[in-house]
């Protein structure tokens, strides 16, 4: 490692003594909990309908009886069960883990209460009844339009209407944050602000900033549409309107992952981050880059000119450069971490790493699957590669190693430690635990594998093959691939929600046995990290401008071209 400049910037200030810890109160731990406790029954619930899908392409039977058709009488249709697994798991677990862990990384970063606790529980008040207002219509099949509902398909009003205030709600938590941070910012002039904070303010940014994409698409478009305001509607335009902020929900669900990486994953492997500049600089970017490059999703449609998809194309390239960033810079913490334990040569310090820490194993383990996720991202961005991957199960593929995987397997990490806390209780079966994120991972790279051959061969996605009567020979060992893939994980979930539950249910304990709340120190001292990597103008200024420079001119083309014909459709 290089050495590292201690030359003190001309603006450092000397802060004033950080206290080294921040107590949560019954009334802050009640609330993150509540909402990890809806993201976990989301995520129950959603997950039960995912191997569900496997099972009806594969074919896989007992007793010459077909596995899936158990499962049909709890279902209208199959789209039905596809878009309960896809609402419940990318929209609703995602939302509601966010906005209850960053209550945590706000308030403990800061060492100080949120400012008006009464405007996060407003907050989780509206995307509660959003939540209930959305999944009546899907539970009654008047909603099954999938995760990304895309028109001319047609939802009732109730599951738009529900969505909206879901995304309202996590807003109104996000200005709660804020301000928090407004009130920590002018009585700490200069001091930089905390990274588990910072990181966490910056998804929330740029969560506002993506989310106004479908915010538009759904009040002036979806919801008038479905109340019968309008004759019709532009599936050109809305699908615009969806990838404004279909691609950096990705990023969303990642970010909070990324914070736990930089700011806490170091302290708990026995080390130190590498950079904190580093950190902040790919956070940065990412708010910079994940939002004008929806196109990409677009290579297909007509409506889009090629000039477009090529400048939305040159930067999703570009964000893979705070990905690589944060490889490094996460590989280089571990690696310190390693050493400091004893660990010598090229590779010794791998071995040396706390592998039975059952936080410390599921994140190592989904960074090691998010590789492959962004390796598939990368070859997305590809126009010609793209035209021969677009809608087949290459794409749930790579999705699935983004948010089942970095997402999703970082969660369980994080919940490990973070559920033994808010309860103080101690964590049930740690070693059923450690094997637990094992069974994920193997079902995934088993499951993933075959979703991205499945692409290659040409399977389409979205597609109840299981009825299908042109499935071709060479496919069937794959769709029996993901059959298994899918299973195991499924059997990885519910060990973790029972984990969960006994944990919660067993008696307190002794304080000196709870998980503390890990914040990782860096190798470099903070304050001696370039003031402007901590200045929120310059940036948002950039990410502005982008946005209106990559997306103005051709949204502007579509709107005033807009063609609102399109009648909806209801397949199911």
């Amino acid at each position: 490692m290089t050495a590292i400049s201690t030359t003190t910037p001309v603006d450092v200030v000397t802060p004033a003594a950080r206290p080294a810890t921040y107590v949560l109160s019954k009334g802050e731990k009640r609330f993150i909990g509540l909402q990890l406790l809806i993201a976990t029954a989301a995520l129950s619930i959603g997950s039960f309908f995912g191997p569900m899908q496997a099972l009806e392409f594969s074919g896989l039977t007992i007793g010459g009886r077909d596995l899936y058709a158990l499962f049909q009488p709890l279902l209208a249709s199959y789209y039905q069960g596809l878009t309960l697994h896809g609402v419940l798991n990318a929209l609703i677990w995602t939302t509601f883990f966010i906005t209850g862990f960053f209550t945590l990384t706000v308030t403990y970063g800061l060492r100080r209460p949120l400012a008006y606790p009464k405007l996060g529980w407003l907050g989780f008040s509206v995307m509660t009844v959003g939540l209930l207002t959305a999944a009546v219509p899907i539970l009654l099949n008047e909603a099954s339009v999938l995760y990304t509902f895309y028109p001319p398909l047609q939802a009732s009003w109730a599951f738009y209407v529900g969505l909206v205030l879901v995304v309202v709600g996590s807003w109104i938590q996000g200005y709660g944050f804020y301000i928090t941070y407004y009130r920590w910012r002018k009585e700490n002039p200069g001091v930089r602000t905390p990274l588990m904070t910072f990181g966490s303010l910056i998804t929330m940014v740029m969560w506002q900033i993506s989310t106004l994409g479908i915010a538009v698409e759904i009040l002036t478009q979806l919801l008038p549409w479905s109340l019968g305001l309008l004759p019709g509607v532009d599936p050109q335009l809305d699908r615009t309107y969806f990838w404004f902020t279909g691609h950096p929900l990705v990023y969303f669900w990642l970010l909070p992952a990324y914070v736990s990486w930089y700011a806490m994953l170091p302290k708990q492997a026995g080390g130190k981050l590498f950079s904190d500049s580093l950190a902040r600089f790919s956070f940065w970017l990412f708010l910079i880059l994940s939002t004008p490059l929806g196109f990409h999703h677009q290579y297909t449609d007509p409506g889009v000119p090629t000039i477009w998809k090529t400048i939305h194309a040159t930067l999703t390239y570009a964000v893979a450069f705070p990905s690589l960033l944060t490889a490094f810079t996460l590989v280089a913490s571990l690696e310190y971490a390693g050493r400091q334990r004893g660990g010598k040569g090229l590779l010794g310090w791998i071995p040396k790493l706390p592998w039975k820490d059952v936080s410390v194993t599921p994140q190592i383990l989904a960074g090691v699957l998010f590789v492959f996720g962004g390796i598939g991202g990368i070859t997305n961005a590809s126009y010609n590669i793209n035209l021969v991957i677009h809608n087949t199960s290459w794409v749930p593929g790579h999705f699935h190693l983004t948010v089942a995987s970095a997402t999703t397997l970082s969660f369980m990490g994080i919940a490990y430690w973070l559920v033994p806390h808010l309860t103080h209780r101690t964590l049930w079966a740690p070693k059923l635990a450690l094997a637990q994120a094992w069974i994920w991972f193997v079902g995934m790279a088993i499951f993933s594998n075959g979703m991205h051959t499945l692409g290659l061969l040409g399977a389409p996605r979205r597609t109840q093959l299981g009825v299908s009567p042109y499935v071709p020979a060479n496919w069937e060992p794959r769709l029996l691939q993901t059959a298994i893939g899918g299973s195991i994980m499924f059997i990885g979930l519910y060990l973790f929600v029972t984990i969960l539950l006994v944990t919660v249910l067993r008696k307190r304990a002794p304080a000196a046995a709870v998980p503390e709340i890990p914040e990782a120190e860096s190798i470099q001292d903070p304050q001696l990290t370039p003031a402007w990597l901590d200045r929120w103008a310059p940036w948002l200024t950039i990410a502005i401008l982008l946005i209106i420079l990559a997306y103005g001119p051709n949204l502007l083309y579509q709107i005033t071209n807009m063609q609102n014909t399109s009648p909806g459709f209801r397949l199911w």
